[in-house]
């Protein structure tokens, strides 16, 4: 009775262990040989008002003199400062940057948060408030907006509303008519699936358009790597499971990410972005563009983001194709992107 007492408390305190790495929320600080704190470098969790609500953003800067950074995540309501963990991109490598989850987001998250606020005008009108702050906090005239995804149909009207706020604008995976895009992606993946006769019936039986293909949508696009990156099969073990066990959230901030996700997809938001086309809205941004795309890409169509950036109208523009990613170039080659944003900078 004794040893199984002892083996039981053991467990449990394993246990505890586990949970207490799990779900302590603290923010890992960027340490020296000997463990020490680097000076003037930041790791933080904070929570600003903005435009009236309580947004939250991590901060990670090895050096907070660094050049600013503002990184508009996907989704609707889908942060991605979890993704850094399983796929380092590096970026304070170079940059102090900021992964701020949007209005009604993760972080950000509130059952508070009026429906009727989660609006394109409203969160590109967030992004410019965030720059602001930002701006102001860190004592730099201009930063750099880099956007993923859907962040991008955000970041680059933000881009185009207030140009001086920015160096430059880059488009990770640039957004331009989803509903084209997702038909050109269903159009793929009945090719792909050819041979696998399982696949494909769940695809004819499903087509694109119907809730019968929103269910499989996701499964079906990462078994064919060209989901969120082109090495991630799984959405379970990729992206909700790399959540979960993220030891820089709390359980509760962990779980604001699902209710997050939730809200914004059945938002107002959610509707816009999916009806637009930004080569009818955007035609010009008066800063540099750079776009990065992934050739496995049918998330969003590179072909479609290539030639968006052939059409706008802008000072410098950049495209640059990544032969190895699908949807996130810069978490799939963080080198090859460090290089183009270092030559950037310099």
């Amino acid at each position: 009775m004794a040893i199984f007492l002892i083996l039981v408390l053991g467990l449990i305190s394993i246990i505890t262990s586990l949970l207490m790495v799990l779900f302590s929320g603290k923010m890992i600080p960027y340490t020296d040989a000997n463990g020490q704190a680097l000076p003037g470098s930041l790791s933080e969790k904070s929570w600003v008002t903005i435009n009236g609500v309580e947004m939250g953003m991590i901060i990670k800067s090895r050096d907070q003199t660094r050049p600013v950074l503002l990184f508009v995540h996907g989704g609707p309501g889908m942060p991605e400062y979890w993704l850094n963990a399983s796929y380092p991109s590096h970026l304070d490598e170079l940059f102090t940057v900021v992964w701020w989850d949007q209005r009604g987001a993760g972080l950000s998250y509130s059952p508070g948060i009026p429906p009727e606020t989660m609006t394109t005008s409203q969160l590109v009108a967030d992004t410019i408030a965030v720059t602001q702050y930002l701006r102001q906090r860190f004592r730099q005239d201009r930063i750099y907006l880099m956007a993923h995804s859907f962040g991008t149909y955000l970041g680059i009207q933000a881009a185009a509303q207030a140009p001086e706020l920015y160096h430059a604008y880059i488009g990770v995976a640039q957004s331009v008519n989803l509903a084209l895009s997702e038909e050109l992606a269903y159009e793929f993946m009945l090719s792909y699936y050819a041979d696998d006769k399982k696949n494909l019936a769940q695809l004819k039986k499903a087509p694109y358009g119907t809730a019968g293909y929103e269910r499989i949508r996701d499964r079906v696009m990462h078994e064919a790597g060209i989901g969120t990156t082109h090495t991630m099969y799984s959405v379970f073990t990729g992206i909700f499971l790399a959540v979960m066990k993220h030891r820089e959230y709390m359980l509760k901030e962990k779980l604001q990410i699902w209710q997050g996700k939730a809200f914004s997809k059945n938002s107002k938001l959610n509707e816009e972005f999916r009806q637009a086309n930004l080569s009818d809205l955007i035609t010009r941004v008066n800063i540099p563009l750079i776009f990065f795309s992934g050739a496995y890409d049918y998330t969003v169509n590179h072909h479609l983001s290539e030639i968006y950036l052939e059409e706008i109208q802008a000072p410098a523009k950049h495209f640059y194709l990544f032969e190895d990613s699908a949807h996130s170039p810069i978490f799939e080659e963080p080198q090859t992107a460090l290089k183009i944003l270092s030559d950037l900078l310099h």
